[in-house]
């Protein structure tokens, strides 16, 4: 399961560079996107969202735009009819740049949703609806839908081995952003134990 992170440093950008792990970049960010895989937040739950004809004009001016596995519309937080109507109209505006992600929020059903309008399915809402039932069950509807699933606010072991064990693909967090050469390690163990054994000091 992909891990994407902020480029918080010289290691975490060098992860990025070597296929580690994936880069989050946002309106607020300021970070440059880098030739890697990548992903777009549109800066909605951090309460800098800059707009709907910024958050475009963002999007049309990053570089390496073929990389980018999706941007996510704006959204919600934990409202899945406001999310809906909030929505709808940039789905189309922002597929025309690079594949768009709904956000599934605090009461989204498999049934109320537009799946042939996006690319990917990003688990947002609150901590206990992402933790529960109805989440999952937006998982699975993703997956019969052909869907990219991902999970956001990733940020400890626990939750990145429960995102991949009910079936996303991807997760992003913050976890990097706060002591990135002591917790890059970390983040690569989560994705792959095998090649980036952890050394405990």
């Amino acid at each position: 399961m992909r891990y994407f992170a902020t480029a918080s440093g010289p290691r975490v950008r060098d992860a990025m560079l070597s296929g580690a792990i994936g880069q989050i970049a946002t309106p607020a960010a300021g970070n440059r996107v880098l030739p890697v895989d990548w992903i777009a937040d549109n800066a909605v739950f951090g309460g800098k969202y800059p707009g709907d004809g910024a958050y475009l004009d963002w999007l049309r001016s990053r570089p390496h735009r073929e990389l980018c596995r999706f941007a996510v519309a704006p959204d919600v937080v934990a409202d899945h009819e406001a999310t809906l109507h909030r929505s709808l109209p940039l789905l189309g505006l922002i597929r025309r740049i690079v594949p768009v992600a709904f956000v599934a929020q605090n009461g989204s059903t498999p049934s109320w949703v537009p799946w042939p309008l996006f690319d990917a399915l990003f688990i947002g809402g609150s901590t206990d609806w992402k933790l529960g039932a109805e989440a999952r069950e937006m998982v699975r509807a993703a997956k019969r839908n052909g869907k990219w699933v991902h999970m956001g606010r990733v940020n400890s072991q626990e939750r990145y081995s429960y995102a991949e064990r009910i079936g996303c693909d991807s997760v992003d967090g913050t976890y990097l952003a706060f002591g990135p050469n002591k917790n890059l390690p970390k983040v690569l163990w989560w994705t792959r134990p095998a090649l980036f054994p952890l050394e405990v000091a």
